[in-house]
């Protein structure tokens, strides 16, 4: 699932690359606003969208949406990931246990062979 939404991610981002080169800027025109007198020229308003930033706008939603898919994907992974543990073997007899809770300042008595 996750290379799934990875690969869509990766697609729309290529193509939201190459649909925002392709296309013109807003003052690309401004150069023929001086002495042609266009009206829409001058950083004015683009009235409706044209093709290539309708499918530019869905390509960035579709991102949008890939985007918070892998992070929830991702955190749920993270979450379900167990932790191994190792089992507790007992102590052999006759030596002594040390418990964490015992304070590596207290003499420890180990018994010896005389």
């Amino acid at each position: 699932m996750y290379q799934f939404i990875l690969l869509i991610h990766v697609f729309a981002a290529v193509c939201i690359i190459a649909l925002v080169l392709v296309q013109q800027g807003k003052g690309a025109t401004m150069g023929a606003a001086f002495g042609s007198g266009a009206s829409q020229t001058v950083f004015g308003s683009r009235g409706s969208g044209s093709f290539l930033f309708r499918v530019t706008i869905s390509l960035v939603v579709v991102f949008f949406a890939t985007s918070i898919g892998l992070n929830y994907v991702a955190v749920h992974a993270y979450k379900q990931e167990k932790v191994l543990s190792l089992p507790v073997l007992p102590a052999p007899a006759g030596t002594i246990n040390k418990s964490p809770v015992q304070s590596p300042a207290l003499p420890v008595e180990i018994p010896t062979k005389k």
